[in-house]
């Protein structure tokens, strides 16, 4: 057994803020990648050690603690996710398939893809307000150039060039997600 864990199980607090300290800014880091929400990382990594904290003596670990660490920080992460009920059935995940290429989707969990819906809704929501609405018309409501230029008061150009910085924007962020859910699996 992990002699880390032995120590907590002693409710050792030196040993614990040691193993807190060494682990906490990585933790956050990674949660964050999940919840791209600095304060709910923070508060997802504090509540997996309290539980360790608090559990210890139950904990049977069969793993390294490390490992155990970032496996209870990726299931609340999943678990928080689930919390916001993401509805909509993925229609918006998909974005007709023009924003990120076809095999993304192939092998990915419903898990993974609810993460990487969710994450696309908070990159949306952060673009500028007018990028935010060209992107939503085009690909949630399937509107033509012509259509939301119109509507917008705004030249083709103006949407096109847009739509492809909105475009860049989002397939930047849901790499670098895909990415970390191709490391933690």
């Amino acid at each position: 057994m992990n002699l880390i864990l032995q120590e907590i199980k002693k409710q050792n607090s030196r040993v614990f803020k040691v193993f807190f300290k060494k682990h906490y800014e990585n933790l956050v880091i990674y949660a964050n990648g999940y919840l791209f929400d600095k304060d709910a990382s923070e508060d997802v990594v504090q509540e997996v050690f309290i539980y360790i904290w608090e559990n210890a003596d139950k904990l049977n670990i069969k793993s390294s603690l490390k490992g155990y660490l970032y496996t209870m920080v990726r299931n609340k992460c999943l678990n928080y996710l689930k919390s916001i009920k993401i509805t909509d059935n993925y229609q918006f995940l998909e974005l007709n398939i023009n924003l990120i290429t076809e095999h993304v989707f192939d092998s990915a969990s419903d898990e993974d893809k609810k993460i990487v819906y969710h994450q696309i809704l908070k990159i949306v929501d952060a673009l500028p307000d007018k990028m935010q609405q060209i992107v939503k018309l085009k690909f949630l409501h399937n509107y033509k150039y012509s259509e939301i230029a119109e509507e917008l008061g705004v030249s083709i150009n103006t949407v096109k060039t847009q739509l492809k910085r909105g475009k860049l924007k989002i397939t930047e962020m849901i790499t670098s997600i895909l990415v970390l859910l191709e490391i933690h699996q």
